[in-house]
Order: C-alpha cells, then sequence, then structure tokens
C-alpha cells in the first residue's frame, strides 16, 4: 500500500486537494478528524482534547489501510500536524504519538503551501506570518522522521497538476 499525506497549513486547500487525488486515483481518503472535534467542543479544547484527536487518527489509519488494501490511501492531514500542535500549545507531545510517526511508513507527504489566501473561520487559530511559521516548522518535523515532502503551489488545477506532478516523480503514475 501507498500512504499519501496531504498536510499544511490552514486554509491551504488540504482537503480539496485530498478529495480530487483520492478520485483520479479510484481510491480512499480519510478525512481530517481535528477539525470536526474541535468544531462540537462548547469549550476551549485541552490537552486531553487533542491526545484523543490522536488516537481516533490512529486508529481510522488502520480501518482505512484495511479497506485499500495494496492501493493507495490518502490521508487529509495526519499526525505531524497534531505533534506540533502538542508541541506548540502544551510543549510536550505524549512519547506515543512521536513513536507512532517513527514507526509508520508514509511514502510521501504533498505540503500545501501559503500560496493561497488564509479565509478565517471559528476554528481557525493561524493567520498571517503564523502560516508561514507552520509550514517550516511541518516541513522540518518531516524531514527529522526521515520523510520524502514535496511542497505543492498553485491555485485550482495548477495546485492539482503540481500535486499529480510530484506523485508521478515517485512512482504513483495514473
Amino acid at each position: 500500500m501507498h500512504r499519501i499525506v496531504v498536510t499544511g497549513p490552514e486554509s491551504t486547500g488540504k482537503t480539496e486537494l485530498t478529495q480530487i487525488l483520492a478520485h483520479k486515483y479510484g481510491t480512499l481518503w480519510i478525512p481530517e478528524y481535528a477539525r470536526d472535534y474541535v468544531e462540537k467542543l462548547d469549550r476551549p479544547y485541552t490537552f486531553d482534547d487533542v491526545a484523543a484527536i490522536a488516537k481516533h487518527q490512529i486508529k481510522q489509519e488502520e480501518i482505512y489501510a484495511s479497506k485499500v488494501g495494496s492501493g493507495i490511501l490518502f490521508f487529509d492531514t495526519w499526525l505531524i500536524i497534531t505533534k506540533v500542535w502538542f508541541d506548540l500549545v502544551y510543549g510536550k507531545c505524549p512519547e506515543w504519538v512521536s513513536d507512532h510517526i517513527r514507526t509508520s511508513r508514509i511514502d510521501l507527504f504533498l505540503v500545501c503551501d501559503t500560496d493561497l489566501p488564509w479565509i478565517a473561520d471559528p476554528v481557525r487559530e493561524n493567520g498571517g506570518e503564523k502560516r508561514e511559521q507552520l509550514l517550516k516548522l511541518y516541513c522540518d518535523e518531516i524531514r527529522s522522521f526521515g520523510f520524502s515532502y514535496e511542497i505543492v503551489h498553485g491555485f485550482g488545477s495548477s495546485r492539482t497538476d503540481n500535486a499529480l506532478e510530484a506523485l508521478s516523480r515517485h512512482g504513483l503514475n495514473l
């Protein structure tokens, strides 16, 4: 199985790109869970909430992987973002999160660039310069775990074409 993570800062088109790529490859994708979880809270999120999100992400990965078999599985974000979230907001990350990242086989991260405009909504917290800082942090984390990644930029179909070219460079042709 090939595992492809689409990640990046807020409001960079991750969900749309993930859906398009999964459709083009005729496969499944794991939707982002953190956003739905936080939207349903009637209070600020806590360390325990982020841990619950991480546990759910790992469970989703197991469920979807069994459905895909030997094909391609796309992820709309993944534990790298959750780890950075733990580190930035709480100054610590549970070791089991890092352990899972370290032992996971992700074939490629497609990191969405910040060239799309940031659009505010009730869940988003990191516009402006913070997006640039997060982009760097995500890439640094991905590199620190030894994963391959490519930055995806452009608008609309150009962004999709750039992602498809990146996948092709890594042997995942349509």
